[in-house]
């Protein structure tokens, strides 16, 4: 058997050698950005900014970018404080909290672990939700950077987007939920925009792959050059698309009642779900069941443990919350 005496390596004589080489990626990244970005507009203009990097990996480069911004959770905790480092709301509460509190913070940027995903916050401290960051993107690069090229989005995320591309006369494609999906079509074909409702979101003129703090600083370039508010901008793109509300819920059940159900889903068992009637259904990647008024909901089961992730939308936030409601009831029923 081989043998190796640790004690004599040496990594000095390999780097020497140039067997080893040092890279400097977290430099290479920050000169991309200020190539990219107008910087100088961010960083002098009188709104005010706040970035939680959830422990993770994004907190050394915002420092450097930004480092008048106000930030949280911006140093190493290898346990992220016990919290799992996913940019959703219930996750981000005393980052919300902060927001709220504070009376002067225009934006608040999160990303999770390595950065790549986003979760945002308006001035009031209340969650945007991927769907409508999604929307806001399209809508910058296209009427102010003037960017065309095809969106391809996971199942998962709301049809709305396509009603923003007919509206701009962008192609649109709908994959399956995983980013793999999106990324393929990334490198070959001509893509402005792909997302994930999870808030894994790639845009044109950068790698085709994820990025959280890519995408915060897109929305903040668009705020301070539009001089407008975060829900000065949704506004903009509901006069568009409509206004709307996406809620999630996690089912946990037995493995053998979660087998049932998609068996159920699978065989077009479920034609109303209480007071709401199927008008259609998708089933790219899970099914999709589609009501009057524009009001949707998805149910799709995790690969990996007995759960049910059910989504809806719809014209409010209560309105999202009833239909999970009834949803739930009908498959337990």
């Amino acid at each position: 058997a081989n043998s190796v005496d640790v004690e004599k390596l040496s990594i000095a004589d390999y780097v020497k050698s140039g067997m080893i080489e040092y890279v400097d990626l977290e430099t290479m990244y920050v000169d991309h950005v200020e190539k990219n970005f107008d910087m100088d507009a961010i960083r002098n203009t009188k709104m005010n900014f706040a970035y939680d990097a959830m422990y993770g990996a994004g907190q050394n480069v915002m420092r450097r970018l930004l480092p008048d911004i106000t930030f949280m959770h911006c140093d190493n905790n290898p346990g992220f404080e016990g919290q799992a480092p996913e940019p959703i709301h219930k996750n981000l509460i005393p980052f919300a909290s902060l927001i709220t509190e504070s009376g002067d913070i225009d934006c608040g940027l999160a990303t999770d672990g390595d950065a790549d995903r986003i979760g945002l916050y308006n001035g009031k401290g209340e969650f945007v939700d991927s769907h409508h960051i999604i929307l806001l993107l399209i809508n910058y690069l296209v009427t102010q950077k003037k960017m065309t090229g095809k969106v391809v989005n996971a199942f998962s995320v709301t049809p709305r987007v396509k009603k923003m591309c007919e509206h701009y006369g962008l192609e649109y494609q709908v994959v399956q939920i995983g980013f793999k999906h999106i990324a393929g079509i990334m490198i070959t074909e001509d893509v402005l925009l792909g997302g994930e409702e999870s808030g894994g979101i790639a845009i044109k003129g950068h790698i085709p792959e994820r990025d959280g703090i890519w995408m915060g600083l897109t929305i903040w370039e668009y705020m301070v050059k539009s001089g407008k508010t975060l829900d000065q901008l949704i506004d903009e793109i509901y006069k568009i698309v409509g206004p709307f509300k996406f809620e999630r819920s996690d089912m946990h059940l037995k493995e053998e009642v979660k087998v049932a159900i998609v068996e159920n889903c699978k065989n077009n068992k479920y034609s109303e779900f209480g007071q709401y009637k199927v008008k259609r259904i998708e089933t790219i990647d899970g099914w999709k069941y589609f009501f009057d008024n524009d009001e949707w909901m998805m149910i799709r089961a995790s690969g990996t443990e007995p759960v049910l992730r059910n989504y809806a939308e719809s014209a409010t936030t209560e309105k999202a919350f009833a239909i999970l409601k009834a949803v739930e009831k009908t498959l337990l029923g």
